[in-house]
């Protein structure tokens, strides 16, 4: 396994037309910071070629034709030379220097306090900052200490990969029989990831091989399982096993976890440490309707998919309109001979030309063999999306229009993406009216498009459905103004148990008490990830932590997963037995939390979405800077814990 993650290029014997050739699918930003590393040449910086402010999915910077051409020809003699001297670059820039090709890439001053965390995600120096090393033999816990990690998706395949270069023993229990998590279980056609890929995946293993700028679920669940293979943790799983319940046994400091397998077998397995990877959106929601078990053709939920039933030809309904819905909807028009799209709600969605795009060749090449090309890329797409977009989702109290807007930069926002919608719909006014939300922009799950979901809802074999459904019949959806909407086949995409966190597995901590009933509708972590009275449990992607402005949940596992190998590294360390979180920590971190939520557009009135439990209160999204979560998951504060 290796440690380090810079990409300085890879050698290559391409010819100066080939190089040439895939110079053409540049991202010019990106190739100007590369021509510093290739040239040792700052003044680029300050050269009459900048990039201007960047913007979410846009990598080119507004540049010129003729600027672009200039930076291409300048890049191939840049790289020939470096070629013709064996692949030896200039010294490094400082990190003064650094900090200013992070401004000049993205055309505008990146703040001072970011510099470290940027530092950090760019690794330009190899290094990879956010593995955890331990003070400690390794060959001295086989008998001592052991941790179960819950769940082989995304984030506890990262677990799992810290704790074994750490040394640490630990087993991996996943209740599916193959590893992915939501990129094994959602098979649904034309299932996809909404990040941008060269983000979407761990800092330290980038791919360089996407197909597409935003994959689709069988490439997501390739890369994960070349992870698992890679970093050798895939025979430390145990598949198609759950766990049932756990015990926190006060006495011994251990946990007794209960496992059932497939046969239904059941073992109990004590661990030291439990952390909890199963994330919140794998537990599939199929609502109440009545007759719903009376219908006599074939349902499913869109995370469950029946690939054995064929629709070509079928009257299919596809009940909700939320991020599933938005992809599988195209690709099921296409084979249905009738699909009738049943909407509570619509839906915002951000215009991404490069949405179904693929990666080119050239592309590829020059995130392979281009010094740092690829670091600064996954800067240039980390940027925009980071916290810049904040301010527009904090309600100003003073705006007028609180009913459609909460400030003046989100009611652009709302004018811009409804302009959006309006050019698609200029032949179909009577859609217009069904498909633009009356809610403030990104009150919901922000969707990404490319012009494929409002095309397929004016094709003639779609129809848009809006008025509520009052129940199901053998053959029908019947709806409350009586129309009977006849369909072979009904398709649920309705979400997930979202706020039933680690839901149905029952947890007892201290003293009987179980996380369930304390959690209740209203679940709550100190930074997401611990709970007092529940020694030595940490939660990956717990409660307030799904991110709905910025970023990626790849980077927020990252911080939690550091976290929580800085308090494992703690125990090992200084041969404690348990940490708890303090009830004070606890309780102030959740009245700031409520505070800054209280404050957002997701809690806004308007807005019925997962992220809210049935209080109305904001249980899933965390509203602070990425920066500060950055900071405060960095190195736990010891003092935050009761330490036995």
């Amino acid at each position: 396994m290796t440690d380090t993650v810079a990409d300085q290029g890879a050698p290559f014997e391409a010819d100066p037309a080939a190089i040439a050739n895939a110079l053409e699918s540049a991202s010019i930003p990106t190739l100007l910071t590369s021509l510093v590393h290739l040239t040792g040449d700052l003044s680029i910086l300050d050269g009459d070629i900048r990039p201007a402010a960047a913007v979410l999915g846009e990598v080119q910077g507004n540049l010129t034709d003729q600027q672009k051409a200039e930076v291409r020809r300048r890049a191939l003699a840049a790289l020939l030379d470096y070629r013709d001297r064996g692949y030896r670059l200039p010294p490094s820039p400082d990190s003064a220097a650094v900090h200013r090709m992070m401004s000049f890439i993205v055309g505008e001053e990146v703040p001072a306090e970011y510099g470290p965390m940027m530092m950090e995600e760019l690794a330009l120096d190899g290094h990879d900052r956010r593995r955890t090393p331990l003070r400690v033999d390794p060959s001295d816990l086989a008998d001592r200490f052991h941790v179960l990690v819950i769940g082989a998706g995304m984030s506890g395949l990262l677990a799992a990969v810290r704790l074994q270069q750490a040394g640490v023993p630990y087993t991996v229990v996943e209740k599916d029989a193959d590893l992915g998590g939501t990129w094994n279980e959602n098979t649904y056609p034309g299932c996809r990831v909404d990040i941008a890929n060269h983000f979407y995946c761990y800092s330290f293993e980038p791919n360089h091989d996407w197909s597409e700028y935003f994959s689709q679920q069988p490439e997501l669940k390739a890369y994960f399982e070349r992870c698992a293979d890679k970093y050798q943790v895939r025979d430390r799983i145990r598949f198609s096993t759950e766990v049932v319940a756990a015990v926190y046994d006060e006495d011994r400091a251990e946990w007794a976890v209960e496992l059932r397998d497939a046969s239904g077998r059941t073992e109990t397995l004590r661990a030291n440490v439990v952390i909890s990877g199963v994330g919140q959106l794998n537990r599939p929601k199929i609502p109440d309707i009545p007759g719903l078990d009376s219908f006599a053709g074939t349902y499913f939920h869109s995370a469950r998919w029946r690939h054995d039933h064929d629709l070509d030809g079928c009257r299919v309904a596809v009940i909700g309109t939320g991020a599933s819905a938005l992809q599988l909807v195209p690709e099921v028009a296409k084979q249905a001979g009738q699909l009738y799209v049943l909407q509570r709600s619509p839906a915002w969605m951000f215009p991404n030309p490069a949405y179904h795009r693929r990666v080119s060749d050239g592309a590829k090449w020059l995130l392979k063999h281009v010094p740092y090309y690829a670091r600064w890329y996954r800067f240039l797409l980390f940027w925009p999306g980071s916290d810049g977009l904040l301010p527009s989702l904090i309600v100003d109290p003073s705006w007028p229009h609180q009913d459609r807007s909460i400030n003046e930069l989100n009611e652009l926002t709302r004018v811009y993406f409804t302009d959006y919608m309006k050019e698609q719909l200029e032949d179909r006014p009577d859609l217009l009216d069904k498909v633009v939300p009356t809610y403030p922009p990104f009150g919901k799950r922000m969707l990404q498009d490319n012009g494929s979901w409002l095309s397929t809802l004016k094709r003639d074999n779609v129809e848009l459905i809006t008025d509520e459904i009052s129940r199901i019949e053998p053959d029908a959806v019947v709806l409350r103004n009586g129309r009977r909407v006849e369909v072979d086949t009904i398709v649920f995409a309705t979400g997930f148990h979202a706020n039933k966190f680690l839901w149905p597995m029952q947890i007892t901590g201290r003293a009987g008490k179980r996380l369930d009933v304390v959690w209740g509708d209203d679940p709550r972590a100190y930074l997401g990830i611990t709970v007092p009275d529940f020694p030595n449990l940490f939660c990956l992607y717990g409660p307030a932590t799904n991110l709905a402005h910025a970023g990626s949940i790849i980077f927020h596992s990252e911080c939690q997963v550091r976290y929580v190998m800085g308090c494992i590294a703690h125990l090992l360390e200084g041969r404690h037995r348990s940490m708890e979180c303090r009830r004070d920590v606890f309780e102030d971190f959740n009245q700031r939390l409520d505070e800054a939520l209280a404050r957002t557009v997701w809690a806004h009135p308007g807005v019925d979405s997962w992220y809210k439990n049935e209080a109305g209160r904001v249980t899933t999204t965390s509203p602070w800077r990425l920066v500060d979560y950055w900071r405060w998951t960095k190195h736990p504060s010891f003092d935050d814990f009761v330490v036995e």
